[in-house]
């Protein structure tokens, strides 16, 4: 009989950071952000998370995660091939492109080298798809692992945010303690934006995030990074 529990034990270690996508190696734009003192403490560093959260997981990830999932769900190798460009085509610099691929081939590769992965056609049947976009990745795991579509997206939008706040601690700097606090304050949005997100209509999806696609294509060539470019 099967474990009630796996679904949720495999939702964490889908969304964990020791899982190896590089997700720890990317600041999104934040390095150069607090460079050149857009993001200084920790009233900056909540207001730019928090906006993130809002026009942009809230928009373009969370949706069209969702309709990746659907498309899992449904066979439907069309659709998912369709919300997988888009999202890679969604991604506003060469430097967001870049993580979008290096992670969604990181991910295969784990997804490849687990022992259930011989059942799962899609791996190579949307091979390409899944070689350019992460979500699509997440959205297979997820069906296959029979793992629901609301803790799916509440999961990757905490997983993006614990990222966002790791990169945050070591860049503005802050303090492990108002890392935890900030956790705990933007993740209680976390219910809401997914909710929206799913209400989201396909013709409303596309994210508006001026500010980090100014932020990363400048950090593209900025001369000192912690951060992968």
């Amino acid at each position: 009989m099967p474990d009630p529990g796996l679904p949720g034990l495999r939702l964490l270690q889908l969304i964990s950071p020791t899982l190896p996508t590089g997700a720890f190696t990317y600041s999104q734009g934040l390095e150069w952000a607090v460079a050149c003192g857009w993001v200084s403490d920790f009233d900056d560093t909540r207001r730019w998370l928090s906006s993130v959260l809002e026009d942009g997981l809230q928009y373009l990830e969370l949706p069209v995660l969702a309709r990746l999932y659907r498309a899992v769900e449904g066979n439907d190798a069309e659709a998912f091939r369709h919300w997988s460009r888009w999202a890679y085509a969604s991604r506003e610099t060469a430097e967001l492109r870049d993580e979008e691929r290096q992670r969604a081939r990181a991910l295969y590769a784990v997804l490849g080298r687990l022992p259930d992965s011989p059942s799962w056609p899609e791996l190579d049947e949307w091979r390409d798809a899944l070689l350019h976009c992460q979500l699509g990745g997440y959205a297979l795991a997820a069906m296959r692992w029979r793992i629901a579509l609301d803790e799916l997206l509440r999961g990757y939008a905490w997983s993006w945010l614990e990222s966002a706040v790791a990169a945050a601690i070591k860049l503005v700097p802050l303090g492990q303690t108002e890392g935890q606090r900030l956790l705990y304050e933007l993740s209680t949005d976390i219910g809401t934006l997914v909710g929206e997100a799913r209400r989201i209509r396909e013709d409303a999806i596309g994210a508006s995030t001026p500010a980090l696609a100014i932020a990363s294509s400048l950090h593209e060539t900025q001369y000192s990074r912690l951060f992968r470019s």
